[in-house]
C-alpha cells in the first residue's frame, strides 16, 4: 500500500512521504510528541537533527485516540486525519485541524433503520459503549427510530475499560449485561461501539465458565456499526466464534486492491522493507521468538521467518483488506493528493520566492484546506471524493459474518447502503443468501415483543408496555382484517359480509321466498290444499244452497264470505316468487282488502242472528234490518273503509320493490318495500278492529239456539283469528330477510284456514255425513224445545 507512493515522491521535489506507525495507543501522548522531537533523543518540540515536518497524522481506530493526539498536534496546526468514528470535539481548535476518512454517522443510523424496517424487526436491544459518540448515536436513534415503530427493549452501555479500575468489578459488570441481553425477549441487538467490543463479547462466555457463573445463551442477531472490526488478543486465539454466527455489519464500502494480498503475504521480520512493528506482530500471532529479539528463554519456539500468514485463521489475522484497512489505504492517498494539489497550486510562487521549499514546509498547516476538496481515483479504480463540508462521500456494505469449526469466518457481502440514490434504491439486500445463527434454522427471523396478530384480530395496546406490545383481540362482529397486525378492522363492502374467522370478506347471495325452497314449497303446497278446500266447500254449499242449514246462516253472506277466503289463500301466492313492482304494489293491499271483506262478513252474521233474536213478535221494526240490506251495508262500509285507506297508501307512499343489505349478514334480501309502515300497520289495526268486534258480539251471542245461529263456531273461529295475528306483530317484527314473508303467508293461512275450519266444517259435516239433521223438521222440533 505505501509503496505505491514512491511516483508521488519523483513529482514532489523528492519531499518523503512520512509513514511512522504508532500502534499501542496507551502510548499516544508519547508517539505525538515524539513526532515533534528529534528521532534520536526524545526532546519535545526540538528538532536537530533533521528538518522534515510532519505533514500529517492518520489516527485511530478509535475515537478517544484521537482526543489525546489532538491535544497536542492542534497546538502546531498539523492536520489529523481519522479512519474510524468521529469523537466529539470540546472547542473548534481541534475542528480546524481534524479530518475524518469516514462517512456520516447519520447515514448508518438511517441504514441500519432501513435494514430493521426491511426485515420488520421492531422489537430490538441497542448496546453501545460508553462514550460521547455512543451516547450521541443512542440519542439519534432512539428518536428516529421511535418515529418509525422501532421499540427498544433494552438499551445497555458498555462501562469503558480503563486500566486504573478494579478488573474484577469490571467483568462482574460486563457479565451482568451480557446476562441482561440473554434474557431479552428481542432477537435482535444493535451493537454501537468500536474494536474493543469485539474482544469482550468473546470474552464473557469464557470468563464465567471459569468463574463459575452459569446463564442460559441464546443466539442473537447482532447488526454491528462500521466502526468495530473483528479483532482479538493473542490469548483468544483458539477461542470459539459462535456468538458472531449469522452476524450482520457495516463496512464502508471497499474494492479489492490489486496487489494488496500479495504485499502482505511477501511481509515478514527477514524482508528488507520491515519495521519494528512487524516483528512484535510475528511474535505474537505465530506464538515465536524472534533470534536477535531480547526475549525470554522461555517464551517458546524461535521464528524462522518462512511462517505463511494464509495459514493463519481468519481469528488471527485476515489477509483481505477490511473495511478499515480500506479507510486507511484511502487517507494515505488523501494525504498524497492533498499534497500533491498544494505544491501544483503554489508552484508559481515558489518560484519567485528564494528557498521555496522551506517555505512551503512552514505552511503545511494550509494542506487541510486540500484534505477536504481533493478529489481521486484510488489504485481500485474508485473515486473517492468529499461533499462542500468536507465529510467523505462513501456507501456502506452490509457484511453476514459465517464462522466455522477451526476459529475462522469469512464476510459475505449480502447488500449495500447508497444514501445518495433514490429513495427505494438506498438499501438493497439479498436476504436469501443470509446464514442465519444457528438457532433460527434458516428461517428469516422474527423480532417482536408478541407474535404478530393474524388475520381476523386487531392490536389493542397494553397498559404500561412500549408501544411496539400489543394484545390481539377478534374483530367485532361484521367486520374483518385480511392483514396480520393491524391497527383496525374494517366493515365489509355493503354487498360482502366477513367470513367465519373474520379474515376476508365473502359476496353476499342473493335472497327471497322462493318457490323452489323447501319452505316455499312447503307455503306452496299448503296454500293450494286449502284452496281447493274452499272451493270443495263453496261447491257443497252452491250444491246443497236450499237445504236448511245453508239458507237458516244468510247464503249471500255465507258465499261471500267463502269467496273471500278462497281469495285470501290466493293471495298468499304473491308472497311468493322474486319481488317486483306490480307484485309489491298490490299484495299488501290485497291482502287488506280481502281480510276486511272476510272479517266483515263474519261480523254482519253475527249481528244480524242477534237482531233475530231481538224481534219479539211478527211485524217488529226490527224486522226491516234482519233482510239482505243490512248485511250488505256492513260488508259494504267495512270495505270501504279499507279500500280508502289502501288508497291513500298507495297514492301517498306507494309499496315498491327494494333491497335489504343489512338485515341478513350474509344475504342481500331482496323484498317490498312498503313505502309506509304506518299505513301497513293501519291496514293491519283496522282489520284487528273488525276482528275484536266480531269476536266480542260472537262472545256475547254464543248461548243462544244452536239451530238459529252459529255464535259459538264464529266465537272460536275469531279468537283463533285474533291469536295468529296479535302474536304475528312481534313475530314480524323480530325475523329478518325472506323469512318476515313467510311468517306473514304462515299468518295468512292460519287464520283463514281457522275461518274455514271453525265456521264451514261443522256444516259440511252435518250435510255429507248427517243429512238427517239438515231437515226442516229437525230445525223446528230443536226450536219447540227452546
Amino acid at each position: 500500500m505505501l509503496s505505491d507512493l514512491t511516483t508521488f515522491r519523483r513529482h514532489m521535489s523528492e519531499d518523503p512521504v512520512g509513514d511512522v506507525i504508532y500502534f499501542m495507543a496507551r502510548w499516544t501522548y508519547f508517539a505525538s510528541m515524539k513526532l515533534l522531537s528529534s528521532k534520536d533523543k526524545f526532546i519535545p518540540n526540538y528538532k536537530c537533527d533533521s528538518q522534515d515536518s510532519t505533514v500529517a497524522v492518520i489516527a485511530g481506530p478509535t475515537s478517544h485516540i484521537y482526543q489525546h493526539i489532538a491535544n497536542i498536534l492542534r497546538n502546531y496546526k498539523v492536520p489529523q486525519i481519522i479512519y474510524g468514528s468521529a469523537p466529539l470535539m470540546n472547542n473548534y481548535d481541534q475542528a480546524d485541524f481534524f479530518h475524518q476518512m469516514f462517512p456520516e454517522d447519520d447515514d448508518q443510523t438511517m441504514g441500519i433503520l432501513q435494514l430493521l424496517l426491511h426485515f420488520k424487526w421492531i422489537w430490538i436491544g441497542l448496546v453501545y459503549f460508553e462514550s460521547h459518540s455512543g451516547e450521541r448515536f443512542v440519542q439519534k436513534a432512539y428518536n428516529l427510530f421511535s418515529q418509525k415503530g422501532i421499540c427498544f427493549d433494552f438499551i445497555q452501555d458498555l462501562p469503558k475499560e480503563s486500566f486504573s479500575a478494579d478488573i474484577s468489578i469490571m467483568i462482574e459488570d460486563w457479565i451482568e449485561t451480557f446476562k441482561n441481553i440473554m434474557k431479552s425477549t428481542a432477537n435482535v441487538v444493535v451493537i454501537y461501539g468500536e474494536n474493543q467490543i469485539m474482544i469482550f463479547l468473546r470474552m464473557i462466555p469464557y470468563v464465567s465458565s471459569f468463574e463459575d457463573i452459569s446463564f442460559e445463551t441464546k443466539d442473537k442477531v447482532w447488526i454491528m456499526t462500521a466502526q468495530m472490526e473483528f479483532t482479538s488478543l493473542p490469548f483468544q486465539k483458539i477461542w470459539g466464534l459462535d456468538f458472531i454466527h449469522g452476524a450482520l455489519s457495516f463496512a464502508v464500502s471497499s474494492k479489492e486492491v490489486l496487489g494488496f494480498e500479495e504485499f502482505v503475504r511477501t511481509r515478514n521480520p527477514t524482508s528488507k522493507s520491515q519495521d519494528s512493528f512487524i516483528n512484535v506482530f510475528w511474535e505474537q500471532v505465530f506464538d515465536c521468538s524472534l533470534p536477535k529479539a531480547f526475549v525470554d528463554e522461555k517464551s517458546g519456539d524461535r521464528c524462522t521467518g518462512n511462517e505463511k500468514m494464509e495459514d493463519l485463521p481468519a481469528s488471527v489475522f485476515e489477509i483481505g483488506m477490511t473495511g478499515q484497512s480500506y479507510n486507511v489505504y484511502n487517507a494515505v492517498y488523501n494525504v498524497a493528493y492533498a499534497l500533491q494539489a498544494m505544491y501544483s497550486s503554489k508552484f508559481r510562487h515558489r518560484r519567485s520566492i528564494s528557498n521555496g521549499k522551506k517555505f512551503l514546509q512552514n505552511q503545511l498547516w494550509q494542506l487541510q484546506y486540500y484534505l477536504r476538496s481533493v478529489s481521486f481515483n484510488n489504485s481500485a479504480g474508485e473515486k473517492v471524493s468529499f461533499d462542500q463540508n468536507g465529510k467523505l462521500i462513501a456507501a456502506f456494505d452490509i457484511i453476514n459474518w459465517v464462522t466455522f469449526p477451526n476459529q475462522s469466518f469469512i464476510r459475505v457481502k449480502v447488500g449495500k447502503l447508497d444514501p445518495l440514490a433514490q429513495p427505494e434504491a438506498v438499501l438493497t439486500i439479498s436476504a436469501d443468501d443470509i446464514i442465519w445463527p444457528n438457532m433460527f434454522k434458516q428461517i428469516r427471523p422474527l423480532s417482536l415483543c408478541n407474535s404478530n396478530c393474524p388475520s381476523g384480530y386487531r392490536k389493542t395496546k397494553i397498559e404500561d408496555k412500549p408501544f411496539c406490545c400489543y394484545e390481539c383481540l377478534p374483530c367485532s362482529q361484521g367486520k374483518f382484517s385480511n392483514k396480520s397486525d393491524m391497527e383496525e378492522c374494517f366493515n365489509c363492502p355493503e354487498d360482502h359480509y366477513p367470513s367465519n374467522k373474520q379474515d376476508f370478506c365473502i359476496p353476499k347471495s342473493i335472497s327471497f321466498l322462493s318457490y323452489k325452497e323447501p319452505l316455499g314449497i312447503s307455503l306452496t303446497t299448503v296454500a293450494i290444499f286449502f284452496t281447493s278446500l274452499t272451493a270443495l266447500v263453496l261447491g257443497i254449499f252452491l250444491k246443497y244452497r236450499d237445504t236448511p242449514i245453508v239458507r237458516a246462516n244468510n247464503r249471500n253472506l255465507t258465499y261471500t264470505l267463502l269467496i273471500a277466503l278462497l281469495f285470501s289463500f290466493l293471495c298468499s301466492f304473491l308472497f311468493i316468487g322474486q319481488p317486483d313492482k306490480w307484485i309489491c304494489l298490490f299484495r299488501q293491499i290485497a291482502f287488506g282488502i280481502i281480510f276486511s271483506v272476510a272479517v266483515s262478513s263474519i261480523l254482519a252474521k253475527t249481528i244480524i242472528v242477534v237482531l233475530a233474536f231481538l224481534v219479539t213478535k211478527p211485524g217488529s221494526r226490527m224486522m226491516k234490518w234482519v233482510g239482505g240490506r243490512l248485511s250488505l251495508s256492513i260488508v259494504v262500509s267495512c270495505s270501504f273503509i279499507q279500500i280508502a285507506i289502501c288508497t291513500v297508501w298507495v297514492v301517498i307512499y306507494p309499496p315498491f320493490p327494494d333491497f335489504s343489505m343489512h338485515s341478513v349478514a350474509e344475504e342481500i334480501v331482496l323484498e317490498c318495500n312498503e313505502g309506509s309502515a304506518i299505513m301497513f300497520y293501519c291496514v293491519l289495526g283496522f282489520m284487528g278492529f273488525l276482528a275484536i268486534v266480531s269476536f266480542t258480539v260472537a262472545f256475547l251471542s254464543r248461548n243462544l239456539p244452536d239451530s238459529f245461529n252459529e255464535a259459538k263456531f264464529i266465537t272460536f273461529s275469531m279468537l283463533l283469528f285474533c291469536s295468529v295475528w296479535i302474536s304475528f306483530v312481534p313475530t314480524y317484527l323480530s325475523t329478518k330477510g325472506k323469512y318476515m314473508v313467510a311468517v306473514e303467508i304462515f299468518s295468512i293461512l292460519a287464520s283463514s284456514g281457522g275461518l274455514l275450519s271453525c265456521i264451514f266444517f261443522p256444516k259440511c259435516f252435518v250435510i255429507l255425513v248427517l243429512p238427517e239433521l239438515n231437515s226442516k223438521a229437525h230445525l223446528t222440533r230443536k226450536k219447540s224445545r227452546l
